[in-house]
């Protein structure tokens, strides 16, 4: 059977509605997933993740490598158990990690500025990347270490994810076309290395996807595709840095869709780091079925809570002195902690400029909740065959038909 079952085409876009089958369960696509990057999404128990409507959780293989270690993992059978989150769960490579420790973060690198705060303590950790691999300086303990792709196959297998996704080198937009190039030309090879490696050692009921790099470079990014579509993979992410600007990273991520046609047009697609309200409704207008990003968890830890709002690009920073003596909540019915036990703007405000970890806490199961809704609408949307009237509607404002959590 093949992993994503497509249950609805839009007839104006790329747009479709599925379920993607994993050994842990279906994940109901278009769908955005949490993440996990520590075996935890901040702040939350898992049957809160669950109970808000996810299906699916990231978890990072990078961090859990270097702590508490894939050992450790595999001695409680795997990353669900470890982290008693028996849902789906899909394990990143590495290849994004290669890139921060570079580069700094993606806004760092858009921006032009140096890496700052936990970036800067990163800054210089990536000692050379090789065809064997990628040799770094252990953040937590300053050990020299080499991540290959089969190292990394290797540690997604004992995480036991249901979903691995292959090493890569996650180039960013700025540098020249040849280094590119040659960087996108050695993930295929790791690409073909990862899936030597999974056929031979890897676990029969985790899916593995590949990854399409290429930049900002129509051609590169199309053969990317290609070379992906071509392989034995279960599924295609798109990664990379993706452009300067929204517009740019739309027509980057066209390029790719464009050319995941034939044989792999009935395979999933992820879009890796992609988060922001409006990035989700033209993702999903693309044709990309799941997406992941720490925006709304990050938002939330830093008092920023999610609305139906798109002058203010659909938050409100409650750290404004607007928010101080606001007594309604943060969306009328919504069916969060934060709204539905009453907390006003003014006291989540308070809790953010305090740093209280309840304001934390309850900013971030707002956020999800609101992505949950949002994510479930243009599923609906699909399937009823109105998503351009939805997508217009979203983008206009309209509230999103908030829905009580489905039980802890």
């Amino acid at each position: 059977m093949a992993a994503l079952e497509i249950e609805a085409r839009d007839s104006s876009s790329y747009a479709r509605a599925g379920r993607l089958h994993t050994a842990h369960g279906d994940v109901r696509t278009p769908a955005f997933v949490p993440l996990a990057t520590k075996a935890t999404v901040k702040g939350l128990l898992p049957s809160e993740v669950e109970a808000f409507g996810y299906d699916m959780v990231l978890a990072n293989t990078f961090h859990l490598l270097l702590n508490p270690g894939p050992d450790l993992i595999d001695q409680f059978g795997g990353l669900h158990r470890f982290m008693a989150w028996e849902r789906p769960i899909i394990t990143d490579s590495g290849g994004f990690q290669v890139f921060s420790m570079g580069h700094g973060t993606v806004a760092d690198e858009i921006k032009g500025r140096s890496p700052h705060g936990e970036a800067a303590k990163r800054a210089g950790a990536i000692l050379s990347i090789e065809e064997q691999g990628v040799r770094f300086r252990s953040y937590i303990d300053g050990r020299e270490r080499l991540l290959t792709p089969e190292g990394s196959m290797s540690v997604q297998a004992a995480l036991k994810s249901d979903i691995a996704l292959v090493f890569d080198e996650c180039t960013p937009f700025h540098v020249e076309r040849d280094y590119t190039a040659r960087s996108t030309e050695r993930t295929h090879r790791w690409l073909e290395r990862c899936l030597s490696w999974h056929r031979e050692h890897g676990p029969a009921e985790q899916l593995v996807y590949g990854i399409v790099q290429g930049g900002v470079f129509e051609d590169l990014r199309r053969e990317s595709a290609s070379v992906v579509a071509a392989s034995a993979c279960d599924g295609i992410a798109i990664g990379g840095s993706l452009g300067a600007e929204k517009e740019q990273m739309y027509e980057v991520v066209r390029f790719a869709v464009e050319e995941l046609s034939g044989e792999a047009h009935g395979r999933p697609r992820h879009l890796l780091g992609i988060g922001e309200v409006d990035d989700l409704i033209r993702g999903v207008e693309l044709g990309i079925d799941t997406f992941d990003c720490a925006m709304p968890t990050r938002l939330g830890r830093h008092g920023s809570a999610l609305v139906p709002d798109p002058q203010t690009r659909w938050r409100i920073d409650l750290t404004k002195s607007s928010c101080r003596q606001a007594d309604e909540p943060l969306i009328d019915g919504c069916p969060c902690p934060a709204c539905s036990q009453g907390f006003s703007r003014a006291y989540l405000s308070y809790l953010t400029r305090a740093k209280e970890l309840t304001g934390m806490r309850l900013l971030t199961a707002h956020n999800l909740t609101f992505i949950a809704a949002l994510m479930s609408e243009l599923r609906t949307a699909i399937i009823a065959g109105r998503l351009a009237e939805v997508t217009s509607a979203l983008r206009a404002g309209a509230p999103l038909p908030l829905r009580p959590p489905q039980g802890v």
